[in-house]
This record gives C-alpha cells, sequence and structure tokens, in this order.
C-alpha cells in the first residue's frame, strides 16, 4: 500500500471546499446528505468547517460488495432520508468513478423536489466515468487505481485510515492536484 493523498493534504482541501461551499450557500440553510458508508469521514471534518444552517442526513448506497474492485448491482437504502422538499441539499460522496451511484441517488433525490440540489466528491477518478455528471464540487482527481482509506474500502477494511492509499501499488506517480498541496 503506497499513499496517495497524506491525511495533511485532505485536511487543507477540506477546509478550501469548505470555504468555497459557504461561499456558494450564503448562509442559507443546507440539508448535507452523505452517501454511506464512505462518504462518513469526509461528512464529519467538512460538517465542522462549514458555517452554514444545516441538516445532516445519510442515504445507503452502494455497487461494491465484498472482496471485488468493479461495480456491480447498486443498492439504495433512502428509507430515514428527511423531508428535502423546497431546500437546498448537497450531497456528499466519497468517490466519483463510473459516475453510477451518483447518478442514481441525484435523480432519486431530484425526484423529491429539493431547491436546488449540488454534489461534492472527495476524490475524482480519471478514466473511469461511464456516466456524465459533473460535480459542482471536487478534493482531489486521482488516476485510475483502486484506493482505500479515509472512508474508502476493500471487504470492509481500511476505512479507518487517515490517508488515501493506492491498495494494488498499480500508480507511480501522485496526482497533479495532490503534489500541488502541502
Amino acid at each position: 500500500m503506497r499513499v496517495l493523498l497524506s491525511a495533511e493534504q485532505i485536511r487543507v482541501r477540506i477546509h478550501e471546499l469548505a470555504a468555497e461551499i459557504g461561499a456558494c450557500y450564503e448562509r442559507q440553510p443546507v440539508t448535507l446528505l452523505g452517501v454511506l458508508t464512505g462518504s462518513l469521514m469526509f461528512v464529519a471534518d467538512l460538517v465542522r468547517q462549514l458555517d452554514l444552517p444545516l441538516r445532516i442526513a445519510f442515504i445507503q448506497a452502494s455497487s461494491y460488495r465484498g472482496t471485488t474492485t468493479d461495480p456491480g448491482e447498486l443498492y439504495l437504502g433512502p428509507a430515514l432520508i428527511p423531508d428535502v422538499r423546497g431546500r437546498h441539499v448537497l450531497l456528499l460522496d466519497d468517490i466519483l468513478d463510473t459516475g453510477r451511484t451518483l447518478a442514481r441517488v441525484r435523480q432519486l433525490v431530484s425526484d423529491w423536489q429539493p431547491a436546488s440540489l449540488k454534489i461534492a466528491v472527495l476524490l475524482r477518478k480519471q478514466g473511469r466515468q461511464v456516466v456524465p455528471l459533473e460535480p459542482d464540487f471536487c478534493g482531489f482527481t486521482i488516476p485510475n487505481c483502486f484506493v482505500v482509506g479515509y472512508g474508502l474500502d476493500y471487504n470492509d477494511e481500511y476505512r479507518h485510515l487517515p490517508f488515501v492509499a493506492v491498495l494494488d501499488g498499480s500508480v507511480t506517480d501522485a496526482p497533479e492536484s495532490a503534489r500541488d498541496r502541502t
């Protein structure tokens, strides 16, 4: 395993994202909707940086099971979502990979008629996206490699790591966005 993004790089970028998000919403109430389980760390660190009136909720959505590194059938569990009709919603996810999961979740939330719907992702993987989807906020663009840590897992392990690491060692260079941040 090789560290791709250090805990410090992530901390600094989340602080920057909070400033961008805060400026976008200008103190308007926001319902922050995290996609479980991968977004848990991202949500926890981001909300502590936001100076906005917030409601926080989670939706369970997963297309990876067990030891697979390829997406499969999508599971959505929206049962415990608060009413978002007429509210500004910020959908948070750990990674934009193929785009299938986020596109389905975005459509589901959109059907609930929010006042606005924006998407923030911590990571955007290059070369894997098959569904056109542009996040409104993105932490880092990373190479096409399987990563773990900071909420991302392999077979439900490694989520607790404070950094993002390449599990298989298949990439030799850190992404440009990671090299530029200290």
